[in-house]
């Protein structure tokens, strides 16, 4: 196996397993809302995979599925009227309609979604919410008395996907090979940033068109992009969308890091003799065991 063989298996390690799975509780899920809510029995119709997997970047071991529920208009006046607290109104009763098809699962109302967790570590975080004209979405918020708030994945969504294309496949990839690193060494980013970060690297990237041959390099000059972020700085526009992602925490220093390990392993890459078992270690001290041994 040669370095592109040892990235094309890291990759496909990382894809998600269990897509039959979520598929089936996504459609249960649409299913038991347009039946409640829209007199319709679709298990695809008002509904959308929001998040990492709705951005395709999840990774195998997600255990946070968003997905949005679009209710109808008359839906939000009824509970923007509502006399105290009608956006947690609006969020129990959507729980009590889910419950009618997950009677046994403890679901939960949690401030601005409905959790449903499965046994099998899988929750998924349903958010109602009402299609505003320039097809973003008002969703409730129930803390500190209720209010509303607007998100806008579709382009967001549309954007990673776009450039992904762009790149040769690359980005996607990419924001996953980093899901995999801020799960082995715990780095304070959330998931949209991360990809945020990923959009903005690959867009000028000298090897953008290339494959999995340059995916040490790809690492390694991601790691340095990172590192080199504005210590200072507190938020970051989303692609498609430009919302505002704030950061978690300082992840440059663990970006730094990892750009030392990622150099050390191009360095026994191309080493004389090859060092390939001394490279692979080092890119398992990145990546976690997905990575090939």
């Amino acid at each position: 196996m040669g370095l592109a063989d040892w990235f094309s298996t890291f990759c496909e390690n990382l894809r998600v397993q269990d897509g039959g799975t979520i598929s089936t509780r996504y459609k249960a899920i649409t299913r038991r809302l347009n039946t409640d809510y829209w007199t319709t029995t679709s298990e695809t119709a008002h509904s959308l995979y929001v998040g990492s997997y709705g951005r395709n970047t999840a990774i195998h071991g997600i255990s946070d599925l968003d997905m949005i529920f679009q209710l109808p208009y008359e839906v939000y006046r009824q509970y923007d009227g509502h006399t105290g607290n009608g956006q947690s109104a609006l969020l129990q009763a959507v729980k009590k309609s889910i419950e009618k098809t997950y009677a046994t699962t403890s679901i939960r109302g949690d401030g601005q979604v409905i959790l449903v967790p499965f046994t099998d570590g899988i929750t998924f975080e349903v958010v109602p919410a009402f299609i505003n004209k320039d097809d973003s979405f008002t969703y409730p918020d129930a803390n500190n008395g209720g209010r509303w708030w607007v998100t806008n994945p579709k382009p967001e969504i549309a954007a990673i996907r776009t450039r992904n294309a762009a790149c040769n496949g690359n980005l996607v990839p990419l924001c996953r090979m980093m899901r995999a690193w801020k799960r082995k060494w715990d780095v304070p980013i959330g998931g949209l940033l991360l990809d945020t970060l990923a959009y903005q690297f690959i867009d000028t990237w000298q090897y953008k068109d290339k494959s999995f041959l340059y995916y040490d390099y790809m690492c390694r000059d991601f790691f340095r992009f990172m590192a080199d972020q504005d210590k200072d700085q507190e938020y970051w526009k989303a692609p498609g969308s430009g919302q505002y992602v704030y950061g978690k925490g300082m992840f440059q220093w663990k970006a730094t890091r990892c750009y030392n390990i990622a150099v050390e392993a191009i360095g026994h890459e191309t080493s004389n003799p090859k060092q390939e078992w001394s490279a692979k270690q080092k890119w398992r001290d990145i990546f976690g065991t997905s990575f090939p041994d």
